[in-house]
C-alpha cells in the first residue's frame, strides 16, 4: 500500500472519531462502450481525496491528503480556497493530526 493511502486511511479514521462524517473522493473520467464520455467525483479535477461533514457544525468537509514531499497542484489549492470561501472546513493533511487541527474547536 502507498504512503499516501496509509494517511489517508489513518485520516478517516482520526475525522470520524472527532464527530465527521468522511468519504472518499474518487475523481476521474471513462469512455463507455457506446463511446458515452463519462466524468466522476465531487469537484472535477482539483476536487480533494476526501469530502464529508463535519457533523457538530454541519460543515461541508474537504482535505487533501499529501505526503511528507507532496505537492499539491494548483487546481487542488483552488478547490480548497473555494470551499473555505463558502463557508466549509477544508485544508492539506500530511497526517492525521494535521486534519484533526483544520477542525473548529
Amino acid at each position: 500500500m502507498k504512503r499516501e493511502q496509509n494517511i489517508q486511511k489513518l485520516i478517516m479514521l482520526a475525522l470520524t472519531e472527532a464527530g465527521c462524517i468522511v468519504w472518499r473522493n474518487n475523481i476521474g473520467s471513462y469512455t463507455t462502450s457506446d463511446g458515452a464520455f463519462i466524468r466522476y467525483g465531487v469537484g472535477g479535477a482539483g476536487g480533494s481525496d476526501l469530502i464529508g461533514i463535519h457533523k457538530p457544525t454541519g460543515r461541508f468537509l474537504a482535505i487533501e491528503v499529501k505526503s511528507s514531499r507532496g505537492k499539491p497542484s494548483a487546481a487542488q489549492i483552488n478547490f480548497i480556497e473555494q470551499v473555505i470561501a463558502s463557508g466549509g472546513i477544508a485544508g492539506i493533511a500530511r497526517s492525521h493530526e494535521d486534519a484533526v487541527k483544520l477542525l473548529p474547536r
